[in-house]
């Protein structure tokens, strides 16, 4: 696939269901949800300084926001006022892609480090 397949030629914001699909040329069509598009934010704030940093407590977080960044890329606003971060057109198709293994990696991470993703919980390791 070139880099111009990567483009979406759709684009839906469904804020009721916390969802963001996404549809190619030839028919490919997907729906990530909010968080996981939050968790797996391009910005420094997650993605850190060569040590990415774990998102917690994002499982209510939505998307009030896109904006297109040139011809290259979306900018997400989520409801916790997190908006730095571009999405690139690689980018979003990777995460569409790969969001079977990299939602169960997260999941995995998440439990590895005892915490919820739930705001309202707090784990708590005895």
């Amino acid at each position: 696939m070139n880099t111009t397949d990567q483009v979406p030629s759709d684009i839906r914001l469904h804020t009721k269901s916390k969802r963001l699909e996404l549809e190619y040329q030839g028919g490919e069509c997907y729906s990530l949800d909010c968080e996981y598009l939050r968790v797996y934010s391009p910005s420094a704030e997650v993605r850190g300084h060569g040590q990415e940093v774990l998102q917690t407590g994002k499982l209510n977080v939505n998307i009030t926001a896109i904006k297109p960044v040139g011809n290259y890329a979306l900018q997400l606003v989520f409801d916790d006022g997190h908006d730095t971060g571009y999405y690139s057109w690689p980018y979003l198709y990777e995460l569409c892609t790969m969001q079977e293994a990299w939602w169960q990696d997260y999941l995995d991470r998440m439990s590895a480090a005892g915490a919820s993703r739930d705001p309202d919980v707090q784990v708590l390791k005895l």
